[in-house]
């Protein structure tokens, strides 16, 4: 079972629900040591106090603030559980939203939330069931870590979600990554439309959603481990230049089709016709020109 990460309660109106927080992910990937390549001796980091130029023990530190170059500020583990705020010992929450409604680029690490003994269990089911009748989340504000944040409030499998979300001013405004104006026309729309298609599915099952990264390096580790050589790497493919955009996106098609065992045999897509009409135009205009200059002038 996940460790408590904090204890208190959900403050909704005047419903109060003792909770546990718990992390609902958890992290598989290798983590690597640093290392002394002469003699494979671990290199560790010593913390080591500037004025005494002594190493100190986890029982010697604690947080501080710079005030000033000549003055910092501590604060203790005691302080902060006991900020002048309502939300450092309640997850309190101000409004229901639609999910919809949140950009999700505010959306960050869930945790559980677990009822905290048999006076829990009413109020939570009574929250759960609210919010899935409702088809709406709940905002909310915390404070853990030295921080207030906002939270949003949904349920999974009848079990109430927390993740964590930003500030509006912590998003950056993504206005200067936007590309220099060019027109895409409606037969290249089409043309994504149907790539998008052939790459739809209904879930996110299957060994292209599986962490091939930290199987590759477990693959390595074991081999040096025992004096194999190391597996090959596939050559990485090129990546193609794009001139025809419509022609790319017929051949991703394609090849979409023929990895999931589909009929390849695809017809091809409708090509651009704002250049076809360009021509013809210029077409007309030049022969007008030339049968204007063919015509006798009259006396």
């Amino acid at each position: 079972m996940p460790r408590t990460i904090w204890s208190g309660a959900i403050s909704f109106g005047l419903v109060t629900v003792p909770i546990n927080v718990q992390g609902a992910t958890e992290d598989h990937s290798i983590r690597f040591h640093q290392y002394h390549l002469e003699d494979m001796g671990r290199v560790r980091v010593k913390k080591v106090c500037e004025l005494e130029d002594r190493e100190v023990t986890q029982s010697e530190i604690g947080k501080g603030y710079e005030y000033a170059k000549d003055q910092v500020v501590a604060i203790s583990d005691a302080d902060l559980r006991e900020l002048p705020l309502p939300t450092a010992k309640a997850i309190e929450i101000e409004a229901f939203v639609p999910l919809d409604s949140i950009d999700p680029i505010r959306i960050g690490e869930g945790y559980y939330l677990a009822p905290d003994g048999l006076v829990a269990a009413k109020p939570y089911k009574l929250l759960v069931q609210a919010l899935g009748r409702s088809s709406k989340v709940a905002v909310a504000k915390y404070a853990w870590s030295g921080r207030e944040r906002l939270g949003l409030l949904r349920v999974k499998d009848d079990v109430i979600v927390l993740h964590a979300m930003r500030w509006p001013d912590e998003i950056r405004d993504p206005a200067e990554l936007l590309p220099p104006p060019t027109e895409v026309s409606d037969a290249e729309i089409e043309g994504a439309l149907a790539l998008m298609e052939s790459l739809s599915r209904d879930d996110l099952t299957g060994p292209e959603f599986e962490d091939a990264y930290t199987d590759a390096i477990a693959k390595i580790i074991e081999a040096k481990r025992e004096h194999r050589e190391l597996p090959e790497s596939p050559e990485p493919q090129e990546p193609g230049k794009v001139l025809d955009l419509m022609a790319a996106l017929n051949e991703s098609v394609q090849q979409a089709k023929a990895s999931r065992g589909e009929d390849a045999d695809v017809h091809e897509l409708p090509k651009k016709k704002a250049a076809a009409k360009k021509t013809t135009a210029k077409t007309t205009k030049k022969a007008a020109a030339k049968k204007t200059a063919r015509r006798p002038h009259s006396a």
